[in-house]
């Protein structure tokens, strides 16, 4: 069996390394993910892994069996617009990071909910400043998207007692969450959001989504989490919310251009918080592990999840 490994990562050893020991009977070949670099890959190729590949890459792997993707989103593929038809495309699930989304998203809301920002601006004031306790029934927690980070998010805020709403395209039953599904209930869900925290998929549909008409439907004072994808925000939008008073504040993982332009308005925006997109990173032995487990059972034909919809989700 003959894989091919391309990657614009800069841990591309660490899962070569992997691969090898998870699969010893695979033959694993890694080529450059740079555009002017590319050769078509060799002949009898059975499986691409690919983090990132340049389009010219995509379009010679018509003849593989799968092409898989060594994260949990797919936008760096949708966009290219050659990824070969018929080619089943997986996506890696889970695999470590809802556990990591899941304490980056509680440690947003708790902070928000317990307000310990004010509380570092009365520090730097040198203020003795208690305040008021916030009820927390009416600091209503929303879950945009819930696939299976969204879910596993959910999951870890609920011992916390705040409730819970959760809006996805189709309807989801998820234990402790009050379900919302499509755009007819959208305006429903996000008007009880005290704080929304974003965790959708970057699609033709929702790219874009978080735009001024969309986040001015949250109650006024409300605030942002985005840890799915930078594409999903209007950042325009977002700064004059948050400069008429609107919006209360964010906290941003990702972003359109990654690293953040030194020049942006978010690095200096006083009530945006800023992270290098660590919510969660994607774990390579749990990762590797997954991958290696779909192989095998596609090589005995099996079937596997992690399916890509290309209709739904491109």
């Amino acid at each position: 069996m003959n894989l091919l490994f391309c990657s614009a990562a800069s841990n591309g050893a660490e899962w070569l390394a992997a691969l090898t020991r998870a699969l010893p009977a695979a033959r694993v070949r890694a080529c450059s993910h740079l555009p002017d670099e590319v050769e078509p890959p060799p002949h009898g190729i059975d499986y691409a892994l690919v983090w990132k590949p340049p389009a010219r890459l995509l379009r010679d792997l018509g003849s593989v069996k799968a092409i898989f993707n060594l994260g949990a989103g797919i936008d760096s593929l949708t966009g290219s617009g050659t990824l070969p038809a018929g080619v089943p495309v997986v996506r890696v699930e889970d695999a470590g990071m809802a556990e990591q989304m899941s304490e980056y998203v509680v440690h947003a809301v708790l902070r928000q909910y317990r307000e310990f920002d004010a509380y570092a601006e009365a520090q730097r004031a040198r203020l003795w400043r208690p305040r008021a306790r916030r009820d927390k029934r009416g600091f209503g927690v929303g879950i945009l998207g819930l696939g299976v980070l969204g879910s596993a998010v959910a999951a870890a805020l609920q011992p916390f007692g705040f409730p819970l709403a959760g809006w996805s395209r189709t309807r989801k039953n998820v234990a402790g969450v009050d379900s919302y599904a499509g755009s007819g209930e959208l305006d429903a869900f996000l008007a009880r959001c005290q704080l929304l925290a974003c965790l959708l998929p970057l699609t033709r549909e929702t790219r874009g989504m978080l735009d001024r008409r969309t986040l001015a439907k949250l109650p006024v004072g409300a605030y942002l989490v985005n840890v799915a994808r930078g594409g999903l925000l209007v950042d325009d939008d977002l700064l004059a919310l948050l400069d008429q008073g609107r919006i209360g504040g964010a906290t941003l993982d990702v972003f359109h251009d990654e690293p953040l332009p030194a020049e942006h308005s978010f690095w200096h925006h006083p009530r945006i918080s800023i992270t290098p997109h660590v919510s969660a990173v994607t774990l390579v032995e749990q990762s590797v592990a997954q991958i290696a487990a779909k192989i095998t059972r596609l090589e005995a034909g099996l079937p596997i999840t992690g399916i890509v919809d290309r209709e739904r989700d491109f």
